[in-house]
């Protein structure tokens, strides 16, 4: 019952689009409140951090003792036997140096798999605990799709972070910078010096490079989807292409955003190719630079072996390697830290006070009596606009009040304040004559049932749904809470009974079918307090018989507010409350109102049965 022209925000953030956060000492300090999930298995964490460095450390001496290997290549001095039992000896050692990161790597893993699985559960249900629980307000505010993003992609990103990108930032790190290390200690200053003083600055000039093509690729993509949004607004009203025979409207609206993407796509290509060049030209040529020198100095100046050769290459590629993969690691855990933060904000968000615990059945059954009291509401994204204006009327226990107006008079509002979805801006709602406000909305909400106009079941079978009312409920109260509904005998009628299954939204039920289950779900609830939200509006003339029916029934002995456009179906109401532009313009029963030939009752029934 959220206000159905609240205004919603845009689609939900694809993966690559998450909002980055820096990698700053505060940003890391938020993100650390992850590990109290991991409650008495942090071991788990720091025995995989112990395998990682493990991993790490041991992989380092992989290209160190392959570099040796590769130095036997071209050499004469020695003896075949001799060179056989040396390789032989590299070979076994860089055997076991493979089997050992092979047995680190899977530790870390898996303990890391366990850690973030663990962490993962834990915020999952944090997150969707918070939101179930969270203000009608806050669902007028936010998209579905975006909501189920943050329990999906965000839960995701994070989950990636863990298993794989900041195990691979370390391990890259160490390899990147041990590496380094390593060539400066164990090369000789003659090769050393050039890896130094070229490939870091170079790493760099491609990182940022890189950086600007990422920029402009994403901003290509958006142009792309602008197009393809055209297509499909095009081919789903494709009725009304039709009808108003705008198919050149739609061809020269798609031949405009083509055009801005073709002019992106061409400076998207011109960046492109002269990264390729840079690529080209000073990548490669500085390789080839460094290789030049190497061999001058080993085969020209004899001021290297072939060993530190050997060993000098190895160590150059694995750190390349390790440099070249740090900024797409970093890009990876900034994502991770802003999902992260986003996860926190709906943690930490301001939610009802629901008893989550409490048992299905209220403590105290209510009367059912409701005053609204001088009450003015305005929603919270449009502060300026009062949807109700001191709103006064009162509903004696067991009667049934009918809400009249046109759309937009604050109908839907008033039922939506009895619910508490929004508590009034000034004034009270009264029930049992306690501020609603000073009621538990566990206590409150479970005296209340609902009959929306547009009823949406939740995927499962009829037994579900109609249980829903009252999860505990049997058999047997089920089935009863079906023939109040008049709705036994068409479960009765499919194959599966109450086992059928109805479908996404109860898409396999027709709208009378729906609407009859969700008054055997309010049935089954037993509550004091009834509302039907224009219930029988949109059913065919058979459909809205056999609901009426059920809703007659329903009604006998609880108070009821009856929201309705048709007013044949509230000539009955104990009082009517006439509502324009959210102030009360009338009350009293039909026969009072009928009599006021100046009043707005009396027009709306004019337009409907034509009494004059």
């Amino acid at each position: 019952m959220a206000k159905r022209d609240e205004p919603k925000p845009n689609r939900p953030l694809a993966k690559d689009e998450l909002p980055k956060s820096k990698l700053t000492w505060a940003n890391l300090k938020k993100s650390f409140r992850l590990f109290s999930y991991l409650g008495t298995e942090k071991w788990k964490f720091v025995l995989g951090m112990v395998f990682l460095a493990a991993s790490a450390g041991v992989g380092l001496v992989f290209p160190m003792k392959s570099g040796e290997m590769l130095g036997y290549i071209g050499s004469e001095s020695q003896s075949k036997e001799l060179v056989r039992e040396q390789l032989m000896s590299i070979g076994f050692v860089l055997l076991i140096i493979l089997v050992a990161q092979a047995a680190f790597s899977f530790g870390r893993v898996y303990l890391f798999a366990q850690v973030t699985e663990n962490i993962l559960k834990a915020v999952r249900k944090d997150t969707f605990q918070k939101l179930i629980q969270m203000p009608m307000g806050f669902f007028s505010k936010n998209q579905v799709s975006e909501l189920s993003s943050r329990i999906a992609t965000d839960v995701n990103v994070v989950s990636e972070a863990f298993t794989v990108n900041i195990a691979e930032f370390i391990r890259q790190s160490v390899v990147g910078v041990g590496g380094l290390i390593l060539i400066v200690s164990t090369t000789k200053w003659v090769i050393a010096k050039w890896f130094i003083i070229i490939i870091p600055p170079l790493t760099l000039v491609a990182i940022l490079f890189s950086r600007k093509i990422r920029k402009f690729s994403k901003k290509y993509q958006e142009k792309i989807t602008e197009s393809n949004v055209v297509v499909g607004e095009a081919f789903t009203g494709i009725t009304n292409v039709k009808t108003f025979t705008n198919e050149q409207y739609e061809i020269s609206k798609y031949d405009k955003v083509t055009s801005e993407v073709r002019e992106f796509g061409l400076k998207y290509g011109i960046f492109r190719g002269f990264f390729f060049s840079f690529v080209m030209v000073f990548v490669f040529g500085s390789i080839f630079f460094i290789l030049w020198q190497m061999l001058y100095a080993l085969k020209v100046d004899n001021s290297i072996e072939a060993k530190e050769f050997g060993t000098f290459m190895m160590l150059s590629l694995f750190v390349a390697g390790s440099l070249g993969g740090l900024p797409e690691q970093i890009a990876s855990i900034q994502r991770a830290l802003g999902a992260t933060d986003r996860l926190f904000e709906l943690i930490d968000g301001q939610v009802e006070n629901i008893d989550l615990f409490q048992q299905s059945t209220p403590s105290k059954h209510s009367d059912g009596e409701i005053e609204f009291k001088n009450v003015s509401f305005n929603y919270p994204s449009r502060p300026d606009f009062n949807v109700l204006k001191d709103v006064s009327f009162k509903v004696k226990s067991g009667d049934t009040v009918a809400l009249v107006g046109s759309s937009g008079s604050g109908k839907t509002t008033i039922a939506s304040l009895v619910l508490r979805f929004y508590d009034p801006t000034s004034g009270s709602v009264i029930i049992d004559g306690v501020d609603t406000r000073s009621i538990s909305l566990t206590e409150l909400r479970k005296q209340i049932a609902l009959v929306p106009q547009d009823v949406i079941l939740f995927a499962g079978t009829i037994r579900d749904n109609i249980a829903y009312g009252k999860p505990n409920a049997t058999d047997a109260e089920i089935e009863e809470a079906a023939r109040k509904a008049n709705a036994y005998d068409f479960v009765n009628s499919f194959p599966d009974k109450f086992n059928t299954l109805v479908g996404e939204r109860g898409i396999q039920l027709s709208g009378g079918q729906r609407q009859r289950i969700a008054i055997a779900r309010a049935v089954l609830k037993n509550p004091s307090i009834l509302i039907l939200d224009e219930a029988t509006s949109s059913l065919d003339s058979e459909s809205e018989r056999l609901v009426q029916e059920a809703l007659d029934k329903l009604m006998v002995g609880r108070t009821s507010i009856v929201i309705a456009h048709r007013l044949a179906t509230i000539r009955s109401a104990d009082k009517i409350v006439v509502l324009q532009h959210g102030t009360v313009q009338e009350t009293g029963t039909h026969q009072e109102l009928i009599q006021n030939d100046h009043g707005l009752y009396y027009k709306l029934s004019k337009m409907q049965f034509e009494l004059i």
